[in-house]
């Protein structure tokens, strides 16, 4: 929702993922529909990692000099709240 470094890092790799897993589909090979779903896994860990380093943002109105997608957000290390990756890191 907030446009963010780890939100377009981690879709590129999802679409990418979907992508693969597709291909595989189409030229019948496991070995491609695992790689497919091996990059969507790892989608979502990279968004993860990214959010964390404070590179997403939590959703809802924030001030005019955090709407650029390039600011990191300085709030990340306390954890945000309501935020389900914030809380199984711990």
């Amino acid at each position: 929702m907030g446009h963010t470094v780890a939100e377009w890092t981690g879709t590129s790799f999802a679409t990418l993922g979907f992508g693969v897993a597709g291909l595989g589909i189409v030229v019948v090979s496991g070995p491609v529909i695992v790689a497919g779903v091996a990059a969507i896994a790892l989608s979502v860990i990279v968004t993860w990692v990214l959010h964390l380093a404070g590179w997403g943002k939590p959703s809802g109105p924030r001030p005019a000099d955090q709407w650029d997608w390039r600011v990191k957000d300085l709030t990340a290390r306390r954890g945000q709240p309501n935020c389900v990756g914030c809380r199984i890191a711990g």
